[in-house]
């Protein structure tokens, strides 16, 4: 027996259709490419918006078609999410940090008709024209009085192309599970893979961020520096309209000086982002003595937060830093904040501390950690292992990628996310390593995430990372990667005398070798197979004191 209840699709449509009714008034507010800053609300975008479905359909696109993206955060952008997706198409969001021949293949993988870029994008993608036949046009995301002379073939203004469009567009009734969204991996291994989004999930994602417990409020203005062109920004732009919470834009600019500005003159309250973004701002606040008053909490995800960072942030400016967990597979976020049940009875240090965990699994979310061969492991906080992840909004697949999805997944159906980590009796998971990322020493496994939160808590390192190097007695040893703060004279003895006492003995480091700065991927994380390929050559002191 079924349910008398109305049978209506989950489509994207309807999280701006309800921000302009409810929340028309609010603004969405973006620095841009161009210059100025750029004020308008809700009740306009969705004008805009529908004016976009109009376009669309009028220079072709249809159902299915992908539609790419190449832009910063900013309100064009957050038109495109809206417009492509509710006609139908799909909306797939080009990560410009990638290398020119990912971009490429990514595009022409996904068979992109169109392509949306930002002023700062003409020159990559002239550069890059007779490598993707399948786009047919260019539009470039500003006004005619920008408009810069391209050799982009059927390139159009953006402006222009709204011009005598009608604000009043009737969103198509979609299949709920019809795609909307293309994210492609930072292709750290091969080729990128397309997770292709649906409007289902994408909904479903949208309301399970905010009732985690790091949701946004109607009284919120959300500052989310992580970018619109990877994994949907977080759910942000999905899920802001719904609670009407204010959005700023930061668009190309996410230095520290630039985002303290915006968090003053906006009166952000929240803001999302990796922990490189702020590592950079907290060094730009010690710098200039400026301050960042209006904000009360950040989340932070991508990569392992050092303690040492959420404790300035907490003790010296009164910022309530979280932790999330995700990744394109699972829409992101598949867990983020801390139980405030359980953190309340904790003192101050043991609270920070609890923090350094990537959070509790939000409601649609299933996890398991499994053993070597299989087996799951219990979930008491101390057993690790590999985790799955199934639900609603992870990955049934990657998109047109037989020989990825065919180890992609268990026996069951679950998600192999390629992550060592434990989890605790109340659903809050802590991440210890990526598999690939692990140093086994001697039969031993050493965390190289704990080693280098510990080494970064030290004043002059800026910034650190561990890796595996090989060793004729332990098969492998730790090495640790350091970049100095700016004028700081640190040592290998300064390194380990600091480290003495805060790890266990058998995790030292063997070495300790500087650089100027680490490699990163196009999403922020520090690339350990690029700084492994670094030092292919280096050889461990250790190794010759081996008997």
């Amino acid at each position: 027996m079924h349910g008398l209840m109305m049978d209506m699709p989950l489509l994207i449509p309807s999280l701006i259709r309800h921000g302009a009714q409810c929340h028309g008034s609010v603004e969405i507010v973006s620095q841009t490419v161009e210059g100025p800053i750029h004020r308008y609300t809700y009740a306009d975008a969705y004008a805009r918006i529908r004016r976009l479905a109009n376009a669309l359909e009028a220079i072709g696109v249809g159902r299915g078609d992908r539609v790419a993206t190449l832009a910063w955060n900013g309100y064009r952008h957050f038109e495109l999410y809206y417009g492509i997706s509710g006609i139908g198409a799909v909306c797939h969001t080009v990560n410009p940090r990638l290398f020119e021949d990912q971009i490429a293949y990514i595009i022409n993988h996904a068979a992109d008709r169109f392509i949306f870029l930002d002023l700062t994008f003409v020159p990559l993608l002239e550069e890059l024209r007779d490598r993707i036949p399948s786009v047919e046009g260019f539009i470039v995301m500003t006004d005619e009085a920008h408009m810069p002379e391209t050799s982009l073939p059927n390139a159009v203004c953006y402006e222009t192309l709204l011009d005598d469009q009608p604000a009043e567009y009737a969103w198509p009734l979609l299949d709920e599970r019809t795609a909307s969204a293309l994210c492609y991996t930072s292709g750290t291994t091969g080729n990128p893979k397309g997770v292709l989004y649906s409007h289902r999930s994408t909904v479903i994602h949208s309301l399970g961020i905010l009732i985690s417990s790091i949701a946004m409020r109607s009284t919120d203005t959300v500052l989310p520096v992580v970018p619109m062109f990877h994994v949907q920004s977080w759910g942000v732009p999905h899920a802001a309209p719904v609670v009407g919470a204010k959005l700023v834009f930061a668009g190309p600019h996410t230095d520290g000086e630039t985002l303290q500005r915006l968090f003053a003159d906006e009166q952000v309250t929240m803001s999302l982002g990796v922990p490189t973004i702020w590592l950079g701002l907290l060094d730009y606040l010690r710098a200039s003595g400026k301050r960042i008053d209006s904000l009360r909490m950040f989340l932070s995800g991508g990569a392992a937060p050092p303690l040492s960072m959420i404790e300035a942030y907490e003790n010296d400016y009164g910022v309530d830093v979280n932790h999330g967990w995700g990744m394109t597979e699972t829409s992101p976020v598949a867990a983020a904040g801390i139980d405030r049940k359980v953190l309340e009875p904790l003192a101050h240090d043991a609270r920070l501390r609890e923090k350094l965990k990537q959070g509790q699994v939000l409601f649609g979310v299933e996890m398991k950690i499994v053993d070597d061969d299989g087996n799951r492991l219990p979930h008491d906080g101390a057993a690790t292992g590999e985790l799955l992840v199934r639900g609603p909004w992870v990955t049934s697949g990657y998109f047109d990628d037989d020989e990825a999805n065919a180890v992609a997944f268990d026996a069951e159906g679950w998600f192999r996310t390629g992550d060592v980590c434990a989890i605790d009796p109340t659903g809050h998971m802590m991440i210890t390593d990526r598999i690939k990322d692990l140093i086994k020493s001697g039969g031993e496994w050493i965390s190289s995430i704990d080693l280098e939160n510990t080494a970064m808590g030290h004043p002059d390192v800026a910034e650190a990372a561990a890796i595996a190097m090989p060793h004729p007695k332990w098969t492998e040893r730790p090495m640790l990667v350091v970049v100095p703060r700016d004028g700081a004279a640190l040592t290998r003895d300064d390194v380990l005398a600091y480290l003495d006492g805060k790890i266990v003995k058998w995790w030292m480091p063997d070495d300790v070798v500087f650089t100027d700065e680490l490699p990163h991927t196009a999403t922020g994380k520090v690339s350990k197979r690029r700084l492994r390929e670094r030092y292919a050559d280096h050889v461990l002191p250790s190794v010759n004191e081996t008997p």
